[in-house]
């Protein structure tokens, strides 16, 4: 039966509020539910914006935005689109975190999410089918959130990361909110603070991370596969012990996605990139250093060292270039707590005097002279001057990355990693970071955010129908982001900004959907890659 009243009223993907017309009033059984007066989006939008503005912190004003995304998903995206470089900050990372952090406390509405309680695997296709609700999904953003960079395990909470993703997609790369899924698998938890907490929403047991785990995983996989055979499936904030071994079963057969082993690899290569086109260096003379290795320092250190050996470098070659420092320092072979991800990064001792000496930053920067260093610790501070200076000695530019976020995390601050550098060191950060004024130059600091890639990333992927995505694929977005920086211009960002969302998404979209037919494993026939992806693109209008 076809909705009418308040059942349109309270369906996001429907209600227009006070814009629905005269006409769709009367046919859809509105007829005195609302005020008189018909606005345009454009006058909802601009209301909406000044009530924005009063809300005093930026949490107030994440909550104040979720409840538009609550009630009216088209006139949030038309709100986001007009102030997405305001916004994204807002709605997405850092203040994501406070709202993950807060989430029991705070939750009003489930927003058409499905959460999967690992105790009852019987109820996984009844889950997916109810949160879909007749929708076609094409694109799945799951998680167990027991790795949300920077702050950890928050269990069920950690639903907002998916919910939070899915609204870059459609934000940067205008993928249909109606054909999105955010989908969170309870686990469990070892956070005690939420053990300890009656209001707690999620399983107040400890995580599980064992066979039934995996079989539950599995289970879900295959049930999501044949309920949207058509689906692209992004898995996000994955446990160190589980992220590569969930990417690794399923990558080869079926279009699948981590964002924290992929995702913040392809970002910062083509960051590297990007680098590198305004220093005029190449790629296969640069010495790459990780701090933090865990899934996201040794994924995108993965990524890294396959453009490397894409440039012509063997694969040995390019690892005498890869170095890893984690909490016991430098990684060396010898050592039996490495992780299968770790472990082909590990070094000899037999290549150091000093070997014994190498268990700090300094220590191993002095020792091994990087070119690039990529923080991905969730150490403040750990980016000291010392090993700025010690940089500079060794390398005209180094390219400096503090990734960690939020922002009280980070690694180093720009500005202060371009004052110890004297302007020199090429800088791109975790989270948005003003501009930053030095010696009369105004440098631009580039966020090495995953936003920037992987909203067109999946859109090329779900164009072309892709049976997989291959590494091809990946390379194609790196190089079709790297491509955008303006070498010409002093003080030009590595990455280009967030403002240029939309077109980014584009770009990394019709690279990606060309990759996907150049190598042959598009499902769907494209004869202008170019057309398809603008075409595929859902514009937030009524």
């Amino acid at each position: 039966m076809k909705m009418r009243g308040y059942e349109v009223l309270n369906n996001p993907f429907m209600n227009k509020g006070t814009a629905f017309t005269e006409q769709e009033r009367n046919t859809l059984g509105l007829t005195g539910l609302l005020p008189s007066h018909v606005q345009t989006i454009d006058e909802q939008a601009d209301q909406a914006y000044k009530q924005y503005q009063a809300k005093q912190t930026n949490l107030e004003k994440h909550l104040y935005l979720s409840q538009i995304f609550n009630e009216n998903r088209t006139l949030f995206f038309n709100l986001l689109d007009k102030h997405v470089a305001e916004f994204m900050p807002v709605v997405y990372d850092p203040t994501i975190a406070d709202s993950i952090e807060n989430y029991s406390d705070l939750f009003v509405n489930p927003q058409n999410a499905a959460f999967l309680d690992i105790n009852h695997p019987e109820n996984i296709e009844a889950t997916l089918e109810n949160a879909a609700d007749g929708r076609d999904i094409e694109l799945m953003v799951v998680t167990d959130a027991e790795g949300i960079l920077g702050i950890g395990d928050w269990g069920v909470q950690g639903v907002d990361i998916a919910v939070g993703k899915l609204m870059v997609y459609t934000a940067a790369a205008g993928i249909d909110p109606s054909r999105v899924l955010p989908v969170s698998i309870d686990a469990g938890t070892d956070r005690q603070s939420l053990l300890d907490d009656e209001g707690y929403l999620g399983n107040s047991q400890a995580r599980d991370r064992g066979d039934d785990y995996f079989a539950f995983v599995d289970k879900f996989v295959k049930t999501a596969q044949n309920l949207f055979p058509h689906m692209y499936l992004h898995f996000e904030d994955f446990g160190r012990s589980t992220a590569t071994k969930i990417l690794n079963t399923y990558k080869a057969d079926w279009p699948t996605f981590n964002d924290d082993i992929q995702g913040t690899g392809i970002v910062v290569t083509a960051a590297v990139l990007g680098a590198l086109a305004i220093t005029g260096e190449d790629i296969k003379d640069q010495i790459y250093l990780t701090y933090g290795a865990g899934s996201a320092g040794t994924g995108i250190a993965n990524r890294v060292l396959a453009e490397f050996m894409q440039q012509g470098l063997t694969e040995e070659e390019a690892r005498q270039r890869f170095y890893m420092v984690d909490k016991q320092g430098l990684l060396f072979d010898d050592d039996d707590t490495l992780t299968d991800e770790q472990r082909p990064f590990a070094r000899s001792k037999s290549e150091f005097e000093n070997a014994s000496e190498l268990t700090n930053l300094t220590a191993v920067v002095k020792a091994v002279k990087p070119t690039v260093l990529v923080g991905t610790s969730t150490n403040p501070g750990s980016f000291t001057q010392e090993i700025v200076t010690e940089m500079v000695a060794n390398t005209p530019h180094p390219k400096i990355f503090p990734l960690s976020n939020p922002t009280r995390l980070h690694e180093a601050m720009p500005d202060d990693i371009l004052k110890w550098s004297d302007g020199k060191a090429l800088v791109a950060a975790g989270v948005p970071v003003d501009p930053v004024t030095y010696n009369g130059v105004k440098y631009d600091i580039g966020q090495a955010n995953n936003m920037l890639v992987y909203p067109g990333l999946g859109l090329g992927t779900i164009v072309s129908q892709a049976k997989v995505l291959s590494d091809g694929m990946i390379s194609a977005a790196a190089h079709a982001l790297g491509g955008m920086v303006d070498a010409s211009q002093p003080g030009a960002p590595v990455l280009p900004p967030v403002s240029s969302l939309r077109e980014m998404s584009e770009r990394v979209a019709v690279a990606v959907a060309q990759e996907a037919v150049d190598e042959g494993i598009n499902r769907q026939t494209l004869s202008d890659i170019q057309a398809a992806v603008k075409q595929a693109e859902w514009i937030p209008e009524y």
